[in-house]
Parts: structure tokens; C-alpha cells; sequence
């Protein structure tokens, strides 16, 4: 079985358009809609707290109750 690597962001930022993830000095441009249902219905307001894991590996919006694994995102 091959190992993979793991994804880690560097930062991250949310716009109007959608959430935009670093990963080793690329910048990936994912709209809401494509991050999950929860976070195209959210405001503004919600999205914008957004927090990236001290590892890097995953982003938290805690008044949504959302999840998301950067590597995932990344992929789709």
C-alpha cells in the first residue's frame, strides 16, 4: 500500500465567492457551494469564522457546526 502525504494548509481566507485555501504557497479557490451544503446556506458572517486546525489539516466553523479536511476540499 502506497503512503500518501498529508495535505496541510498554510492559511486560509473567505471571501464573498468562496474560501480560499494555501497549501505549500498554492492558493485553491473552492466555492461555497462546492465546500457543502451547510456553507452555501450560511451568511456571510458565518463563513467568515472560519478556523484553520493548529495541524493544518482541517477548518472549523463552530456557529454552523461544520467540519471540513483541507485534503478533501482540495480534491474535489
Amino acid at each position: 500500500m502506497p503512503i500518501t502525504k498529508p495535505i496541510i494548509a498554510d492559511r486560509i481566507e473567505t471571501t464573498a465567492q468562496g474560501l480560499v485555501i494555501s497549501v505549500a504557497g498554492q492558493d485553491y479557490r473552492i466555492s461555497w457551494e462546492q465546500c457543502s451544503p451547510k456553507l452555501a446556506a450560511a451568511t456571510d458572517q458565518q463563513r467568515a469564522e472560519a478556523e484553520l486546525s493548529p495541524s493544518g489539516y482541517g477548518i472549523h466553523w463552530s456557529t454552523i457546526d461544520e467540519d471540513l479536511a483541507v485534503g478533501t476540499l482540495i480534491s474535489a
